[in-house]
């Protein structure tokens, strides 16, 4: 069980299975997040997002925790990917504000030293460093899609 949740029901497999590489397995996990996280906002509202949001934020942590120890963020560990994606998506709108904070997330994430705060919550300790740094890349991601939601 821990093996499908922290593998985001195994998104975080696929790369590793088509090519022999998991690197770029937190976007592929990502885009499912988002297709999921926009169809609860959009069926059921940003509460419902918020309660989402929490309950991979606790997935993530109890299912990373068990492989961290041994593996480190292995690339396949893609929940926190999923719990940084709802939380950039909270509350927005499908065009244009949630693709820019899909993408300012991913940038965040995957541009740990470009944005302040995103390297060092990785470093916290164990599943606790693996998930928080994809939620302060999230908080970078929402804050940019509110920002072009309200522009626009």
């Amino acid at each position: 069980m821990h093996l499908l949740v922290a593998s985001w029901f195994g998104t975080g497999l696929i790369l590793e299975k088509i090519r022999g590489s998991d690197a770029g397995s937190g976007t592929v996990a990502s885009l499912f997040a988002a297709v999921i996280a926009l169809f609860i906002g959009s069926r059921f509202g940003w509460v419902a997002q918020i309660v989402a949001t929490v309950i991979i934020i606790l997935l993530s942590v109890w299912s990373a925790r068990r492989f961290v120890e041994d593996e480190g963020d292995a690339g396949w560990i893609v929940i926190d990917e999923a719990a940084g994606t709802f939380l950039a998506l909270i509350g927005l709108s499908l065009w244009p504000g949630s693709i820019v904070a899909f993408v300012i997330f991913r940038a965040a994430d995957i541009f740990k030293d470009k944005f302040p705060g995103v390297a060092a919550a990785e470093r916290l300790p164990g599943a606790i460093g693996v998930t928080v740094d994809d939620l302060v890349a999230g908080l970078y991601g929402l804050a940019a899609g509110y920002i072009v939601q309200i522009l626009v």
